[in-house]
């Protein structure tokens, strides 16, 4: 369902998956629901819907709805951040597992869905524009008076 900002009607969707530092398997279940936590507070905090979250122990799936004005990169930036700095500090014993003071890898995986469309729709669709075009386009307007 699209969703309104001041001046734009959206419908963005994020399927994003990302990976503890050496995809070590730290995210244990109370580990698990803390960073659960994590990710719905900044979720609520800026703006973000989630639609489904699956924390398995080395990886994160999270599918977020998102308005315009946020990048995948910078909601990578901002989740990943936050996420590491709360849980070495509630899990302080995790800095020696991960010495070098990072909690996530480097990279991460972003596909983007929207509702009912499929790649395949939106060419048809811009395929068909130009056939609109043509179909409408008056020959007789182009002439010389």
């Amino acid at each position: 369902m699209a969703k309104s900002g001041s001046s734009t009607r959206y419908d963005i969707k994020y399927h994003f998956v990302w990976t503890p530092k050496y995809r070590r398997r730290l995210l244990t279940r109370v580990r698990q629901a803390y960073l659960s936590y994590l990710l719905k507070r900044i979720a609520a905090e800026w703006d973000l819907v989630i639609v489904e979250m699956e924390i398995m122990e080395d990886h994160v799936h999270w599918f977020v709805e998102a308005p315009p004005r946020y990048s995948p990169a910078h909601i990578m930036e901002i989740v990943k951040s936050i996420a590491a700095r709360e849980m070495f500090a509630k899990f302080p014993e995790l800095r020696r597992v991960l010495w070098r003071g990072e909690f996530w890898a480097d990279g991460y995986y972003v596909a983007t869905v929207g509702d009912k469309v499929t790649t395949e729709a939106v060419r048809r669709y811009i395929r068909g524009q130009r056939n609109q075009e043509l179909l409408h386009d008056d020959p007789a307007q182009d002439a010389p008076s």
